[in-house]
């Protein structure tokens, strides 16, 4: 599914995505644990891309975010057309993370 590491040059601990459906799951825990809706995944690569994903039963809102947490760029795309998506693109090249949830309380 994922593991746990600490990407390159942050001490933060992300998980590497390693499956498209576990995009959908990781979302939703992120959704329970947090009340927040939606997760971040970042691209690591040369520039750090970072994406909030939402999930629904009528497919993926992609948000691309700035450094600080700014909506740059919003794309609504349905379950087989995110699988084109850059994030996809990113899990396929081993890229991809996710911060690590933990519950508040």
């Amino acid at each position: 599914m994922h593991k746990q590491t600490y990407a390159h040059g942050h001490r933060i601990p992300m998980l590497m995505v390693v499956e498209p459906q576990d995009i959908e799951f990781l979302v939703k825990e992120s959704e329970v644990l947090t009340g927040q809706a939606g997760r971040i995944f970042v691209i690591a690569g040369a520039d750090w891309l970072i994406y909030r994903v939402l999930w629904s039963q009528a497919g993926f809102k992609v948000e691309r975010l700035d450094d600080k947490g700014q909506v740059l760029h919003t794309q609504h795309q349905l379950p087989w057309e995110f699988v084109e998506h850059s994030v996809i693109e990113a899990l396929q090249a081993g890229q991809l993370f996710t911060p690590s949830v933990r519950h508040r309380g």
